[in-house]
Order: structure tokens, then sequence, then C-alpha cells
């Protein structure tokens, strides 16, 4: 300050000097003077003048200040000096505080100095390097400087940042700083930052901001805390918003649950001040951020999932019903609500879940459709709620069918106890303000977009409109009070009711031809229509006209010629002759090109500044855009023309008949298929059972056949040289082939199983000597192992060759016992004089015998299918021990190339070890020479020591 004395003295003393004389003294001073405290001096005077002379500071003092930021970094205090006055040249702030009438455009002023600043990106990136230091003077200095840059000209700063190295993570470190003036600084230059930049919010995403973000939130009191928390949603806003990337991230990272505390607010009609109404508000839109209807379809339904698994749209339903909520909070709620719902079916049926807390309890919807037709709420809250209603029925039908079922007669109250949603449109249709019967007429016609059943319900609906008077249909009621036009005394636009009724027609008769029929029916209604279209009236009625033309369109392109006097062609005549094609094509046209039809077509939710813009709605826009074309065509078209397409319509239908009957014979085949598993899988447990069953007898037959051979064993040789009369001969030989088969079989048999045996025993000393100690080590366990099962199932496979071959041995000797005993009673003939008698007795002998005889030829021939069913069986189990061969094969072949490298690295490490003894003696023999004393012994220690690891290495392999 001595030094700022003195230039003013010197300022006093001698002629007048102007303060631009001053500022280049003192710039001077800073460019050219040696000490440190001059310059320093200079710099304080500097920051004083700055904001009083900030252009001529800005102008001759900028480049020095740049100077001071490169090369007095290990000064904090002319870093801080430096950095406040580039603060005071740079930013608005105080331009705007002192001079808020003057003419001078402060903003350009700042944008020029931040022009000229960052014209060298190396100031940026020295800027973004002392945000490193930890020096409060210097670091928060900073972090306003690089805020006021990026708030004159955010893009070209956000570009030198982003590819500055490590430039947005130095920025991220601010959020853990303990200083929370730092901290929250640093929360509005990230702000700043990722403003409007996909790439830097991706970075900053990626960086763990939304854990430092929410942490921060939930330290301050979520929805209680300070302003804080509001700048802390506004970046998290910015993260999120029409950033996919961000949000799929957010909610992979489980950050939605976090969200959930935010809204427990309580039931309380006092504590709302208005920064925690500010923030609730914030914290409710960034929940919408979300689940935008404008975000990919697939990310906006896993996000309402989410949401109501953890309870969020819980909570959000609580403070929807909760009382003491101000009237802006419950707006952006209903509206939030909506958009969580919208399209997720397990959502929208939570929400026709609740309830009201009131006695008795009634349906949310119903409660809000309430507000929505009562035209003393405001109007936001009844956009809101009629947003809302709009919603819980986009891609519900379930929801579609519940509300119009509440209109047909059979699920009326009749003691008149509960108001029902559909009743309460019923009032909202026809009551006298226009904008009820604007909105009722909406929610009407959401109730049947897409949904042909409903269409065809509603006209179920039958209305008492007085005493004594028959009642009229629904339909019939829209199209009288749509005739009588302004006759009524309304509240509100006069075209709005209108309007209304004229697109729940259009929704209503789309795409469901008995509607159209049942329009169609009135003979009123089309002359009504003509008469409407063909008049020239003002410009507000031009868009009325246009909608009737847009219900007459769909009543010829929907129209099923069912009616004589209505049919397509006699329609299109009558339109020549009344309108004129020409002239209805052009009515027709007003529609698109209203300028509130723009508006409404651009997002579903219906926000209107006032009542008077409240015309069309969202989806009945798309309708327009729709049907304008097809019906255009459909007018021009002629007779022979809707034949055809009559004939292709009838074509399309049969297709898809077929298609359809393809797709349940389909179904009934699945159906089928099931059936028939089920039924498979009981067979196999009966087969199961069977078998078991089976081998019960087998074992009993062997036994039976066992006491058999013993009893026959004691007969005499002459009854048994008896039974081989007749057949017998031809059995034997048969038998005697068929043995001949199986001794040739085992014989191949065994020779496999020789093969195997030495094609193992090669193996394992192939892997004997292929091996070294290391791996035979880790190896060797595994392949005996499974060469001992493979050598137990080659002995279980011998056994039963054995035992196989000692059956068919034991076969063959009684097949040769039976021969010889044949031939002995060929040759034998008797010589004595028996008596007829005991030759007769002899011979019922011999039959018998042979008839025992034949029958266990026949047992001995299914034993000898079971003998071939067993052989097949062991040349199964053959291939699977060859199999098991070849695995073994490649895990040696495997073990080989691994024994190949550890002996290359092996070598490798001799190698190595060898040079490293060799460096080490030379550099003591170095140090001998340079006069150091070195430890023998150290030396033989450690080399003693190295033998004893190298030792304990070679055990260590051994084993």
């Amino acid at each position: 300050m001595n030094f700022l004395r003195g230039v003013m003295g010197g300022q006093s003393a001698g002629p007048q000097h102007t303060e631009a004389e001053t500022i280049q003294k003192l710039c001077d001073r800073v460019a050219s003077s040696t000490l440190l405290d001059d310059r320093r001096n200079a710099v304080r005077a500097l920051k004083s003048l700055s904001k009083k002379y900030r252009l001529e500071v800005g102008i001759q003092a900028m480049e020095h200040l740049i100077h001071v930021l490169q090369t007095d970094r290990s000064d904090s205090e002319i870093i801080a000096y430096a950095l406040d006055t580039l603060y005071n040249i740079i930013s608005n702030d105080e331009e705007e505080e002192v001079e808020e009438n003057s003419t001078r455009p402060s903003e350009d002023l700042g944008s020029q100095f931040t022009e000229i600043f960052i014209k060298q990106p190396e100031n940026v990136t020295l800027l973004l390097s002392l945000l490193e230091e930890f020096d409060f003077h210097v670091r928060w200095p900073g972090v306003r400087l690089l805020t006021s840059l990026l708030k004159q000209l955010g893009p070209p700063v956000q570009q030198i940042v982003l590819v500055s190295p490590m430039g947005v993570s130095r920025l991220m470190d601010l959020l853990a700083d303990s200083r929370e003036i730092i901290r929250n600084d640093g929360v509005l230059l990230l702000q700043a930052l990722t403003r409007s930049n996909g790439a830097i919010q991706k970075i900053v995403a990626f960086e763990n901001a939304f854990e430092r973000l929410l942490d921060i939130i939930t330290e301050e009191g979520n929805s209680d805390g300070g302003i804080v928390v509001e700048d802390c949603l506004i970046l998290l806003q910015n993260l999120l918003k029409n950033n996919n990337s961000n949000q799929n991230f957010f909610k992979e990272g489980s950050y939605i649950q976090r969200m959930k505390p935010w809204f427990e607010v309580g039931d309380e009609n006092s504590g709302w001040s208005a920064q925690k109404v500010t923030n609730l508000h914030l914290m409710l839109q960034l929940v919408r951020v979300l689940v935008s209807p404008t975000n990919p379809p697939g990310a906006t339904s896993s996000c309402q999932k989410a949401m109501f698994q953890c309870g969020l749209l819980q909570q959000l339903c609580t403070i929807l019903m909760a009382t003491g909520i101000p009237a802006d909070i419950l707006t952006e709620t209903i509206n939030t609500v909506s958009e969580v719902i919208r399209g997720c079916q397990v959502n929208q049926d939570y929400f026709a879940s609740v309830n009201a807390p009131s006695n008795p309890p009634r349906p949310a919807i119903v409660v809000l459709l309430m507000s929505m037709v009562n035209e003393r709420q405001p109007f936001v809250l009844r956009c809101a709620v009629l947003y809302c209603f709009q919603c819980f029925l986009y891609k519900n039908q379930k929801g579609q069918g519940e509300i119009v079922a509440t209109l047909l007669p059979s699920t009326i109250d009749a003691t008149g106890n509960s108001v029902s949603a559909g009743q309460l449109l019923c009032g909202g249709l026809f009551s006298t303000d226009s904008l009820s019967n604007w909105c009722a007429a909406v929610a009407l016609a959401h109730a049947l977009q897409g949904n042909a059943t409903q269409k065809e319900q509603l006209l179920r609906v039958q209305l008492a409109t007085s005493i004594g008077n028959p009642p009229v249909s629904l339909l019939q009621q829209c199209t009288n009070i749509l005739s009588q036009g302004d006759k009524i005394d309304r509240r509100g636009s006069k075209i709005q009711t209108r309007v209304g009724l004229l697109m729940l027609l259009c929704t209503w008769l789309s795409n469901c031809p008995i509607a159209v029929t049942h329009f169609l029916h009135n003979s009123a209604n089309v002359p009504f229509l003509t008469g409407q279209i063909a008049e020239n009236l003002g410009e507000e009625e031009q868009l009325v006209q246009g909608l009737c033309a847009l219900l007459l369109g769909i009543s010829i392109y929907f129209n099923d010629n069912s009616l004589e006097n209505y049919m397509k062609e006699k329609l299109k005549q009558l339109i020549e002759k009344r309108i004129g094609k020409e002239n209805f094509i052009e009515k027709l046209g007003f529609i698109s090109k209203h300028e509130l039809y723009s508006r409404a077509s651009q997002k579903p939710q219906p926000n209107f500044p006032s009542p008077e813009y409240m015309i069309f709605d969202h989806e009945f826009t798309k309708l327009v855009k729709e049907l304008e074309g097809v019906i255009t065509k459909a007018i021009y078209k002629s007779s022979e023309e809707d034949k055809k397409e009559e004939e292709v319509k009838k074509t399309l239908e049969q297709h898809d008949n077929i298609v359809t009957h393809y797709k349940n014979m389909i179904r009934e085949q699945d159906l089928q298929l099931e059936e028939l598993k089920q039924q498979v899988s009981t067979l196999r447990c009966q087969n199961e059972q069977l078998q078991t069953a089976v081998t019960q007898h087998k074992d009993q037959y062997n036994l039976l056949k066992v006491q058999l051979g013993k009893d026959n064993h004691h007969q005499g040789s002459h009854s048994d040289g008896a039974q081989v009369n007749g057949i017998q001969p031809e059995e034997i030989s048969r038998l005697r082939e068929e043995i001949e088969e199986l001794k040739s079989h085992q014989g191949l048999l065994q020779s496999q199983l020789a093969e195997k045996d030495s094609l193992i025993e090669n193996l394992k000393s192939s892997q004997v000597s292929a091996l070294n100690e290391q791996a035979s080590a880790a190896a060797s366990p595994r392949d005996s192992e499974q060469v001992i099962e493979l050598k137990q199932e080659l002995s279980t496979l011998k056994s039963q060759l054995n035992s196989q071959s000692l059956e068919i041995t034991r076969l063959q000797e009684e097949n040769d016992e039976l021969l010889q005993r044949a031939e002995a009673l060929a040759k034998s003939v008797p010589v004595q004089g028996e008596s007829e008698n005991v030759i007769a007795a002899k011979t019922t002998d011999v039959e018998g015998r042979l008839s025992a005889l034949l029958q266990e030829t026949k047992e001995l021939k299914n034993e000898i299918k079971a003998l071939s069913e067993e052989k097949t069986a062991i040349k199964k189990q053959l291939d699977s021990s060859n199999s098991t061969i070849a695995i073994l094969q490649t895990e040696k072949d495997k073990l080989d190339v691994e024994v190949t490298d550890s002996k290359k690295e092996q070598d490798d490490l001799l190698v190595l070890l060898a040079d490293q003894d060799q460096k080490i003696l030379s550099l003591k023999s170095k140090l001998k020479d340079l006069g150091h004393p070195v430890e023998e012994e150290d030396e033989s220690g450690d080399q003693e020591d190295e033998d004893d690891e190298m030792d304990d290495g070679d055990k260590d392999q051994d084993i």
C-alpha cells in the first residue's frame, strides 16, 4: 500500500495524471521490478482499481497478470491478487450491481476480455494447474475465475478443458474439498462446465459425480437443505437430461434407490420454506428426466420398473394423497407420477389400486378427476390431472376397459353413494364450462385410443336426458350438443367445447365400422356436417370446419356400406355436389396448418399458458397425421378402385384369419407336445420298473434251471437217448453254429483287449520318460489314477469275457453229450422179445423227455441272445475306454509343452543369475579398488543362503 500511496502522491504533487497513466505505471512496475514485494504491491493496487476502472485495467494489465501467474507461482499471495484482478475484469457481476442503468454493454465487455484470455489455450491450462494448489487463497479465486470464463464463453472454454490432460478430473477434485465454500463453488463451476456438452457430461459422470453429489445432498438434509442442495440438483439435471449413457449409468449404479428419502416429507401443514419448495420441485424434475417420454422406450421402461421396485412410486403417491402440500408441488408431483406410470403396466396397475385417505376410501383416479372437472381448481392443476389420466390409459387396455365399464348400465351404482370415473367424465362432458367439456372429451377419447373393443362397448351407454323422455345413447348426445353450437351459454372459449367433442367423435369412429354405422344411422348428422363444411365462416370457425371434414372423411373411409342411403359412393357424390372435392380437401388441411396443432404435436404433456390455447391433444395430432392422406385418397377414388380396395381388404382379412388359425394350431401343438413329454416321462418310469421286474424273473429262472439240471442228471441214458427224435439234430447243428460265432467274437474281443493293454502300457512308459521331476510331481497322480481306473475297467471286461467263455464251453459240452447219446440210441436195436406194453411205456417216456429237451433248447437260445446283448455292451465299454485313452494322450501332449516351456524358463533364469553374479563380482572388485572394505563372510553367507534356497527349491521339485 505504501507503493500505491507513492504513486497517488505523485499524482497530486506533479501534473494531473489520469487513471490510465496510474494503471500504466503499475503495469510497468509489475513487468520490470525485480523485487517480489514491489510486484506484489503493484498487483494489489491493480486489484483495487480493477472494479472501478475495469476497462482500463483489462486493456493494459491482462498480459502482465497472466505473466505473473506463469512466473510467480511460488508466492501464493501475488497469485491470489492476480486471479482476483482477472476475475474483476472478466466477470459481469460487479458491473451489473454498480451500473444497472449504464448504457455500456457489460456483457460484451466481459465476453471480449474472455476471448482475449482464451485466445491462448495455455492460459486456461495454466488456470487448471493452479486449481491443484491446496492453498485457499489460490484455489478459490481460480474456481471463481474459471466459472466466470465458462459463463461468458461456454463452448470454447469447454473445448479447451476437454482436450486438456486430466482437466475434468482436476475439477472433480473440488467436490472432495473439505472447505465448503470451495466445494460449493466447485458445484457451480461444474454446472457451467457440463451445460449442453455431452462429452464432458459423460466424463464427469464416470468420475463418480453421482456418488459425490448424492452424498452432499444427504449431508445437507435432502429437501430440507439449503441452496447447496439446489445447486447439486441442477448439476444432476445437466448430467442426466438428454444423455442416455448417463441415465443408464445412473440406473445401473442403483442411484434411483437413493432418491426415495428425498420425498419423505410427511403430512405437515407447516415447514414449507421457499427453499424447500424449490428443492423438492427440482427433485421431482430430476425424476421426470429419467422417465421422460422423449427418452428411448427401453431406458424409460427400465427406470420405471426400478422406481416401482424401490418404492419411489409409492412415496410419490403418498405425497399425491397427502394434505397441506403446496399447490405447485402437488401439480409437479402429479406430472411426475404421470410419467412414472406412462406405458408401464405394473406401475399403472399399482396406481389404479391407490386409494385416497377419505371415508369411505375413494380411488385416487376418481379424486383426481373430480379436480379436473372442477372449474374452481387452478388451470395448471387441471392440466396435470388430465395428463395423469392420459398416462394411466396409455397402452393400458385393461385400464381403458375399467374406465368404460363404469359407464355401462350393469356397473353403475344405483344407490348413488359413490361416484365413478365414468360419471365424472360424463358430468364434465355436458357441463356449462367449456374447459371441463374439452378435458372430459379428451380423457374419454384416451379411454378409446387404439381399442376397438371399448369403442363398441361405449355404444351401449345410455343417458337419461330429462324425466319422461326416453334415454339416448352417448354418441347421439354428443352429436346433439355439437349441432346446438353456440346456442348454449358456456363459460370460456366459444369453440373449445365443439373442438373437444369433434376430437372425441373422430377418435371413436376411426377404425370402428360399427360406430360409423351408428353415427350415420342418425339422419341429421351428415346434413349437419356438410352444412358446416360448406359455409364460409370466420377464421375461428375454420378449425371447426376442418374437424367436421375429418369426421365426414372418417365416416367414408371406415364405412362398411351396411346402410344403403349412406354408402361410400353416395357420400362422395354428396360431397362433390354440396361442397366440392377441392374445397373439402382445403378445409381438411386447416387442421394441420393451425399454429396450435404443431405446438400440441411436440410433447404428450398438455402444457398451455392459458385455457384459450387448449385446443389440440397430442394423441389426436397423431391421428390426424395418419388419416389426412388416406381420406384425401379415398375422396378421389372411383367406385371401381373402392371395389378393388375392398377385395384387397377381404384378402388381407382372409390372410389374417389363416395366420390366426395357424397360430392357434401351433398353440394346440405346443400343448400336445407338453402332454406327450409328460407321457414319455411316465412311460420311462414304467419301463425302469419293468426292467427291474425282468431282472428279478431272470434270477428266479436261473435258480429253476439249476434245480432242473440236477434232476435231469439222475435220469437213465436209454430214456435220454429217446429225446433226440424228430427235429432235435437240426436244433443241435444250429446251436453249434451259434457257439462257433460266439467263440470267434470272444477271440476278437480278447485281441482288442490285448491291443488296449499294450497301448496303455506304451502311454505309461512314454509319460514316465517324457515328464521331468516337476511336471511328474503335479501330473502323475492324476494320470496314474486314470490308468488305474482303466485297468479296473479292463479287468472287469476280462472277467465278463471269461465267464462268457466258460458258459459257452459248458453249452458245447452239453451239446456234444447230447449228440453222443443220439448216435448211441440210433445204433441200439431191441433184440429181446419185450412185450408191446413195455415198448409203448418206454415210447411215452421218451416222448416226454424229448419235449423237456426241446424246452431246454429254447431256454438255451434265450441265453445266447442275452450273451449277444452283453457282447454289445462290452463293445460300448471298449469304445468309452478308447475315448478315455485319447483324452489322456492329449493331456500328455499338453504336459510335454508345459515341461518344454518350464525348461526354457529355467535356462533363462540360470543365464540371468550367472550375469547377476558376474556383475556382483565386478562391483565388489571395483569397491576393493576404491578402498572400501568388503566383508567376505557376508558374501559367503549370502552365497550359502542362496545355495540353501536353491537346494530347498530342488527338494520341492523332487517332492
